[in-house]
């Protein structure tokens, strides 16, 4: 087996640098997984390079701090490919980030993000007297008002970025523009089209509908985005992560039949997806279909027993259903889990209201 035998790597806006199916193929056979987007099973979060031209510098870093704090390995696209040994390590360095910081006076909040868009030659510590030198440019861009993010967006237009340690760079709004990073006194701009060159992206591919179809859920336009979704499960058909989305966009449309048949089509493709089999259960539940609910649910917390709230639905279940006994069982475990939020102090009334009811009934014999 190999070290990345059980790793799943979850895609987080499309790669610049390399064909996602390719990189993918090569992860099975290393024995992991690629999934577009990110489930409970994610362990790894690879920052494809073109979100920077999806998504704001907030946005970004909102996202980043979310994955985190889920405990998920963040990994920027060159070092996701270094990983799969797509793309070659650049030479031993031994500077730690600490050093880094010290000596630059780069922040480490800016150093991480730019990191994890490969401005630098390392994607991590240990880094290189030549990142030394960029992080040192980077932090004269950064006092002079650029953003991380203007600098992220720059700096691969001009080869790779190496190369800028023996130019120099000045912030565009020197230059009438704030949004971009230019070199050689003004001459020319790095205008952040996040060009590496494997020639110009159609906008009817895989990568960029998925894209599209993100944006549109995220804007609440079910209907185009489950029309986008579908686009994509075209050309892809074993795409869980799409039939998924697709599902919960058709849920929220309301065609509960459509939404069941693309969960029951994520589950076929990823017979691990914890939160299709969730959602199907809650699909289930709403259609009063009980023990199809149950069965679902089972299956999301045997998949993953932590799912607290799978857990928790199944209690409120059991309950509904009159099985008391079994729902304070559950209710117990949601507890072991979550011992702090509203639902925990629900599960928490759940119990008493069960123990009160069958004390009554106890006393009542």
């Amino acid at each position: 087996m190999t070290a990345l035998a059980g790793t799943v790597f979850g895609i987080v806006g499309a790669l610049a640098a390399f064909p996602l199916r390719l990189a993918a193929r090569e992860l099975e056979r290393q024995h992991g997984e690629l999934r577009r987007g990110v489930t409970r099973r994610t362990t790894h979060v690879v920052l494809g390079r073109m979100l920077l031209a999806r998504a704001g510098d907030t946005e970004i870093e909102r996202r980043v701090v979310t994955e985190r704090a889920a405990g998920r390995k963040l990994v920027s696209e060159n070092g996701f490919l270094r990983l799969l040994r797509l793309m070659k390590a650049p030479e031993a360095s031994a500077l730690s980030r600490q050093s880094l910081i010290d000596q630059s006076r780069l922040t480490g909040a800016d150093l991480d993000l730019l990191s994890l868009f490969d401005a630098f030659e390392h994607d991590c510590e240990p880094y290189s007297f030549r990142d030394l030198i960029l992080a040192r440019k980077y932090a004269g861009l950064v006092a002079g008002g650029a953003s991380w993010g203007a600098i992220a967006r720059s700096v691969h237009r001009s080869g790779p970025v190496a190369s800028l340690t023996a130019k120099s760079l000045a912030v565009g709004s020197q230059h009438g523009r704030a949004d971009a990073i230019y070199l050689e006194g003004g001459q020319s701009e790095l205008d952040g089209q996040l060009l590496f060159d494997l020639g110009t992206q159609d906008d009817d591919t895989l990568e960029e509908l998925f894209a599209d179809a993100e944006a549109a859920e995220g804007a609440e336009d079910h209907e185009q985005a489950a029309a986008l979704y579908q686009r994509c499960l075209a050309i892809d058909p074993s795409d869980a992560i799409a039939a998924f989305n697709r599902a919960n966009c058709l849920r929220a449309a309301g065609q509960a039949a459509e939404a069941a048949h693309d969960y029951a089509r994520a589950i076929k493709c990823d017979p691990g997806f914890v939160e299709a089999w969730f959602n199907l259960a809650g699909l289930m539940s709403e259609e009063r279909r009980v023990a199809s609910a149950r069965r679902h649910l089972l299956k999301a917390i045997a998949l993953d027993a932590d799912y607290a709230d799978a857990v928790f639905n199944l209690a409120r279940l059991e309950f509904d259903a009159g099985n008391l006994a079994e729902a304070r069982r559950r209710w117990v475990r949601y507890l072991e889990l979550d011992a702090n939020s509203e639902w925990a102090r629900m599960a928490a009334k759940g119990i008493q209201f069960v123990d009160l009811q069958l004390a009554q009934k106890s006393a009542s014999y």
